[in-house]
């Protein structure tokens, strides 16, 4: 019985192959459309794909070329491949301009860019890329129906980048090169300036300043321990319900004892 369904299952298979090849080998293009279309629908993109590759060149020049490159564009998307897919949406868009499918393909290039979009501690390229992407669109189609989703990623990929930044700034605290995360802190509110982060950025530029001066030669104390004193001023005045205002005047205590001491 074993045996049975053994060779049911391989003559399945080779039955379904052999109906696959027959359609690749197929002189009838309207045919493999068709054909196409079904591998598509299934979900098939791998047997999709190499059939609306074909076509794509077979069918240029014709009326039947904008549909195919559609798909085809839908096909690489749908395999994972977004910046292939982007790629050729974007070229759909160009080459087809008046069509009434470029709206969608302008966004599915904008989306193919945010689904490459990796985690903040990663490289940003795909992130700066997806958000230049997305804003065209907006820029572009503002009436459209798809701008609130263009929103809502260009938001999501605006909190990765605010992340990166963030961690990138604490990272130099971490590692004691104050100098830099004090560069790095201010360029994250200047950058974010409604971060989540910002009452923790400003304790930090505030100890990066204190823990600066502390390690500084004694003819660049001075101004840096100032720069720590107008910190403590800046951070009290707007985070006046901080938990870590304590921290705080302890930091400021001890620059005001080092200045005096200048």
């Amino acid at each position: 019985m074993r045996n049975f369904f053994y060779l049911l299952l391989v003559s399945i298979t080779f039955s379904a192959c052999s109906k696959y090849q027959q359609v690749l080998k197929s002189p009838d293009l309207d045919h493999k459309f068709e054909m196409a279309k079904k591998y598509y629908e299934e979900q098939q993109y791998f047997k999709a794909l190499p059939i609306f590759d074909e076509l794509n060149t077979l069918y240029r020049g014709t009326a039947k070329a904008e549909e195919v490159y559609f798909y085809l564009a839908y096909t690489h998307y749908g395999l994972g491949e977004n910046l292939l897919a982007a790629y050729h949406f974007r070229t759909f868009a160009q080459t087809y301009p008046r069509s009434e499918r470029v709206e969608e393909v302008a966004f599915m290039n904008a989306n193919c860019y945010y689904l490459e979009s990796p985690s903040f501690s990663l490289d940003a390229t795909n992130t700066y890329k997806a958000i230049e992407e997305l804003q065209y669109f907006i820029d572009k189609y503002p009436n459209s129906e798809r701008v609130y989703k263009c929103n809502i990623l260009i938001d999501n990929l605006r909190d990765k980048l605010e992340n990166k930044a963030f961690n990138n700034a604490k990272l130099y605290y971490d590692t004691e090169d104050f100098k830099s995360a004090i560069v790095a802190l201010n360029n994250v509110v200047n950058d974010f300036p409604d971060t989540d982060y910002r009452e923790e950025v400003f304790f930090l530029i505030l100890d990066s300043n204190y823990l600066l001066a502390s390690n500084s030669v004694s003819s660049k104390q001075k101004e840096r321990l100032r720069n720590t004193i107008s910190a403590y001023h800046f951070f009290i005045d707007n985070f006046d319900s901080s938990d870590k205002l304590k921290e705080a005047e302890n930091i400021f205590n001890k620059a005001n004892k080092q200045l005096e001491k200048l």
